[in-house]
């Protein structure tokens, strides 16, 4: 559930202009979320959200694009948490997550350092990701296995 709320909340920043706490709590309950300030609060830490200004000049919450290692062991607890499955097909990485968990690991995957990944696509529960060669598919894959390791 709390991978499909930080879902909902980048969603949210990235489609409305959201300056308090409180105006992002309201959205997520017309969104079916069941949430509290105090929880609200914890996301915005955890998803390491920053204010800038919006188009209307207002400080809204955006999304940070510091990438550093509390976001690499972030990225690694998300890939833990929801990853299913990896399989490969020539350059492409297919991997299969819980409901609703996708976008949030693509979004992991995404800023993470690996040059290697020309790009990714993400469902509901499946992301794609286009490699730059053959050739880099099995180390990556050892890769995302190692780190999905429980």
């Amino acid at each position: 559930m709390r991978y499909a709320r930080h879902q909902k909340i980048l969603e949210l920043i990235n489609t409305h202009e959201i300056d308090t706490q409180e105006r992002l709590a309201e959205k997520l309950r017309q969104s079916g979320f069941n949430v509290t300030q105090a929880t609200v609060s914890r996301d915005i830490k955890e998803l390491q959200l920053v204010k800038h200004a919006g188009p209307s000049g207002r400080s809204c919450y955006t999304q940070s694009r510091v990438t550093d290692a509390p976001v690499s062991e972030r990225f690694r607890k998300i890939l833990r948490e929801t990853i299913l499955s990896i399989e490969s097909a020539e350059n492409i990485i297919v991997i299969k997550t819980l409901s609703g968990c996708a976008n949030a690991a693509a979004e992991a995957i995404d800023t993470s350092n690996f040059p290697e990944i020309v790009g990714t696509i993400a469902g509901d529960n499946t992301i794609f990701m286009v490699i730059s060669t053959k050739e880099a598919v099995p180390p990556l894959m050892e890769q995302f296995h190692e780190m999905t390791a429980k």
